[in-house]
């Protein structure tokens, strides 16, 4: 509003930049969301032509598909961080072994998505696993990249289900293990980001102070307190 002296824009420019880099870890991790796109349901998903309806914006039925989507890919993943149990990853998608099942999807839309843009969707757990646990509540993020923000949040209710058994069943031990990694991950994003974020928030503070600080920029309010 007042101008800034070179220093102040350098210190400015640096704050934009990290902002400009950083928006995914800022938006989601400090939701707890873990944005590494090695564990990533998407990553820079392309929104397509066909994915917008006669109302000319994304329709709604795809983000569902975009979760779902993601949530497959987000498990399949994990077969990469423990390649000694790529296999039973693999084959949580298939009827051989055991699986997850979604037994419902709550989307809240926050607002209408327009091609050309991207995304990425992210899911963390609720609540951190047990030997009992025998469902699992997924939160799940859909993120604009031209927006820059949340397009869509959904809630995925899934249930362990053994198809040999035929029956709903507790995690097995290697997935219990790695999701209990996972917790430890979400709760570490959580911590890093909300700690970048208040930093963040008392640099532009204390540019915001040191603008207004200045002699030239009080003689434009006459002196007084803004």
């Amino acid at each position: 509003m007042f101008g800034m002296p070179l220093a102040l824009i350098d210190e400015a420019g640096k704050v934009a930049a990290e902002l400009a880099r950083d928006w995914r870890e800022i938006v989601a991790g400090s939701e707890g969301y873990v944005t590494d796109p090695r564990r990533a349901g998407l990553h820079r998903q392309p929104i397509v032509w066909g994915d917008m309806d006669s109302m000319g914006h994304v329709n709604n039925v795809q983000y569902v598909r975009w979760a779902e989507s993601g949530r497959c890919n987000w498990t399949r993943k994990y077969g990469m961080v423990d390649p000694t149990n790529k296999q039973l990853w693999e084959e949580i998608l298939t009827p051989r072994n055991v699986g997850l099942i979604l037994k419902s999807i709550k989307v809240d839309f926050k607002f209408p998505m327009l091609w050309p843009d991207r995304i990425f969707v992210y899911h963390k757990l609720q609540a951190k696993p047990n030997e009992e646990t025998a469902t699992m509540l997924l939160d799940v993020m859909i993120l604009s990249e031209a927006k820059q923000r949340p397009a869509a949040k959904c809630l995925e209710d899934v249930v362990v289900y053994d198809y040999k058994a035929a029956a709903k069943t507790s995690l097995p031990p290697f997935m219990l293990e790695q999701f209990r990694h996972t917790w430890s991950l979400q709760e570490s994003a959580k911590e890093k980001a909300l700690a970048q974020v208040n930093r963040i928030e008392e640099q532009i503070r204390h540019l915001e102070k040191s603008s207004w600080d200045r002699p030239d920029a009080k003689e434009d309010f006459g002196g007084s307190s803004p």
